[in-house]
């Protein structure tokens, strides 16, 4: 495995500025998770690395060396791509095996049976082995194209949203399985994805993009809890981060425009009247809408509360973070 750096990257497609001056380090062994909404550079960003497009400005270098002038094929990445990308006339094992049977690679076929055998056993296909390709559900089709990236060693793996279209208790199953590969191989994966569970579950450090720039990097931790910006907050979370007038629960720090608070940093049973609009049980935890001065707020509260539409509580902030107008964090 190897670390993979970005030194200001940028990218233009026509007049679209895609990337802009992105600088990144996904060290060594890490699953560096990219978050953002459409448009933010995500997948640019895999294609900057892989070799599919080339940066206008800025280097790769991926193990200490530049991939200036380098194809995919000689930066040994395997790339999964959010559509299905497999070889429709050959079975799932065929499919599987296809990438150790390079000349580069000469795998032994005992070998290639082995790591197909296993793969698949991961993936949860072992009994499609002999299908082709074409009788496969949309979700099959999808763990053949991750198993083909994971049957191989390259230096990084590149991820591009590759459980979105399975089914729920399928994504959290490979979820466990890609996050333990990944950490028992030492494997440095690149992952994009939309789902902030899996950049929480899943990820030692995530870069949260926006509009071509990244915006913040570090553990899933730093970001949740040391967030830059109103952005950035609201990339991890759930329920959301409530955004408010900074002065809609009294005194607001100099320059504040805005108070962010995360279910956590509302304290109930004090402070100012809140109406309770809706109360969503949801088994091990209660979240409760609620307005205050026109403005709603979600939180949660305890799984058991006999807390009603049209009931009062009082709430107040508890360590909450405070932006300026234009979004940014303030002391």
């Amino acid at each position: 495995m190897a670390e993979v750096v970005l030194d200001g990257i940028t990218k233009r497609y026509g007049d679209t500025l895609a990337l802009k001056d992105v600088s990144m380090t996904v060290p060594d062994g890490a699953f560096v998770v990219l978050l953002g909404p459409t448009g933010a550079g995500k997948t640019t960003t895999l294609r900057m690395v892989s070799g599919l497009d080339v940066p206008e400005g800025g280097d790769v270098r991926i193990g200490g060396q530049s991939m200036r002038g380098l194809s995919p094929a000689q930066r040994n990445v395997a790339m999964v791509f959010q559509q299905y990308s497999l070889y429709p006339h050959l079975t799932v094992r065929e499919n599987l095996a296809f990438p150790l049977k390079s000349p580069l690679l000469r795998t032994p076929q005992a070998q290639i049976d082995m790591k197909v055998a296993e793969v698949a056993e991961v993936l949860q296909i072992a009994h499609k082995l002999d299908n082709k390709a074409t009788a496969l559900s949309g979700g099959e089709m999808q763990r053949v194209s991750i198993g083909r990236a994971l049957v191989r060693r390259p230096s990084v793996y590149l991820m591009d949203e590759p459980l979105s279209s399975l089914d729920a208790k399928l994504r959290a199953d490979l979820r466990i399985e890609l996050k333990r590969i990944q950490a028992t191989s030492g494997a440095t994966l690149l992952y994009v994805t939309h789902d902030q569970i899996e950049a929480m579950t899943m990820a030692t450090h995530v870069g949260v993009l926006d509009r071509g720039r990244l915006v913040q990097f570090g553990t899933p931790r730093e970001i949740y809890e040391d967030p830059v910006s109103v952005y950035a907050a609201s990339r991890l979370g759930l329920p959301r981060i409530n955004i408010l007038p900074a002065d809609l629960f009294g005194r607001a720090p100099d320059g504040a425009a805005q108070i962010g608070l995360r279910p956590e940093q509302i304290r109930q049973g004090e402070g100012t009247d809140a109406s309770v609009r809706r109360v969503e049980r949801l088994g091990d935890q209660t979240r409760l809408h609620l307005t205050i001065r026109d403005h709603d707020i979600v939180t949660v509260t305890d799984a058991h509360t006999t807390l009603e539409s049209g009931d009062i509580v009082k709430i107040r902030p508890e360590r909450a973070f405070y932006f300026d107008a234009a979004g940014a964090r303030i002391a």
